[in-house]
């Protein structure tokens, strides 16, 4: 069956929309990157359209809110790409968890969605492929749907389908989808890494952020038996787990990395895919026995407290779903929170380990964090004092600032 172009099946939606619409637009690798290249060569199709989608830092590239001067955004996250627009006051940021959004985006107004999706089946159902994420509650409110198909989204065996019929309009637009490629790691990862293994047993449900911890942890993990996945997203290293364990089942909303990654989650029946409601959702996680989430922040003071969206003071990521994992692994039977960080930044000038964070920075909340572990060893926080939770934490900062952490927290002792 032959589709329209982008360019001309995207003006007949657009000419279908209010003059001032609200739309979602999917991320991580659901992102519509041949939409971002048309609005870039048509920037009036943007005009008057407010995009909303959980857009995120480090992987996610557009500024959707950047190509014309009559367009804005609204998201959970702030990628590095959508600056601009967030200064100029053209993106709207969102203080949101994960879980939390999808709250949002089931009550917000809203006049259409983008969705990528895979090309037709036999059966004329079109599929979510690697990155269901928020797209079937776009198909649950019911609002018009734009689909794009493109030949290079796999359409897993365990990843929800579509009738071509719910589709207001569909096109065709065959390139690449987005990839995210690892990259080396910090020496400083392989002993962290070895230090999470070390709470990792047969029988555990693995949960892990992208980047740096998923990449090291599932390295150190690798030839071992006997777990399971059960993640908000999966990239490349999940594939060494798969080779190594026949019985490793799998659960996620997204899967973003190469072309190897997705070429094998063309046909891969081990992993599920499922929307955010049963990745992110308290009550989902909480029905994971001895879920064990790991997890990255930017710094965690003495209280136990985490920073994990700004560098001095400003804002340069989201939440996404990191509170969400840490209370959905206090709530599983047997669940352990891990939240793993490098105990210094600019070659051991900047202690990761911190006094005090300032109230505007607070991600996480003391009474959320459970284990923290740093190259220097792990600090096992719940159930213990204040004055016993300084003292973990301090063992695990650099040796370097020790001293500076024990005077501060002498001092500010005095004063609670």
């Amino acid at each position: 069956m032959p589709f329209p172009s982008l360019a001309e099946a995207f003006e007949q939606f657009r000419h279908r929309l209010p003059g001032q619409a609200r739309l979602f637009i999917g991320g991580a690798s659901g992102e519509p990157l041949g939409l971002a290249r048309l609005f870039k060569a048509e920037p009036e199709l943007s005009a008057g359209l407010t995009f909303l989608g959980a857009w995120i830092a480090g992987i996610n590239i557009t500024d959707w809110a950047g190509f014309h001067p009559d367009a804005a955004a609204e998201t959970i996250f702030l990628p590095a790409a959508q600056r601009p627009s967030f200064d100029a006051g053209r993106t709207r940021f969102l203080p949101l968890s994960y879980s939390q959004a999808w709250q949002w985006m089931a009550t917000t107004p809203l006049d259409g969605a983008i969705l990528l999706v895979s090309p037709p089946d036999n059966e004329g159902n079109v599929s979510l492929g690697v990155s269901p994420d928020y797209a079937p509650l776009m198909l649950a409110r019911g609002v018009p749907l734009f689909g794009i198909i493109n030949p290079q989204m796999p359409a897993p065996p365990n990843s929800p389908k579509i009738p071509l019929s719910k589709f207001a309009l569909l096109a065709e637009d065959d390139h690449p989808i987005l990839e995210l490629p690892g990259g080396p790691l910090p020496p400083a990862f392989e002993t962290i890494s070895g230090h999470i293994a070390a709470l990792v047993d047969e029988g555990d449900a693995l949960q892990f952020g992208v980047g740096n911890v998923q990449q090291a942890i599932l390295s150190a993990l690798k030839g071992r038996r006997g777990l399971r996945i059960y993640s908000g997203m999966i990239s490349d290293p999940v594939l060494g787990m798969l080779d190594a364990d026949p019985t490793l089942r799998v659960d996620t909303g997204v899967a973003t990395g190469t072309k190897a990654l997705y070429d094998r989650m063309a046909s891969e029946s081990r992993v599920y895919f499922h929307p955010v409601s049963k990745t992110h959702f308290a009550t989902a996680l909480a029905a994971v026995p001895r879920l064990r989430a790991i997890n990255s922040v930017i710094e965690v003071d003495l209280f136990g407290q985490a920073n994990a969206e700004f560098i001095n003071g400003r804002q340069v990521a989201g939440q996404g779903g990191l509170n969400d994992f840490l209370r959905g692994a206090a709530l599983s039977e047997g669940g352990l929170a891990i939240t793993a960080l490098m105990a210094t930044a600019k070659g051991g000038e900047i202690s990761r380990i911190v006094p005090r964070l300032p109230p505007d920075a607070v991600t996480v909340m003391r009474t959320d964090m459970d284990v923290v572990i740093t190259e220097y060893g792990t600090a096992r926080l719940r159930g213990k004092s204040i004055d016993a939770r300084a003292d973990a934490l301090i063992s695990v900062a650099d040796p370097r600032h020790r001293a500076m952490l024990a005077e501060e927290w002498e001092a500010m002792r005095r004063r609670i």
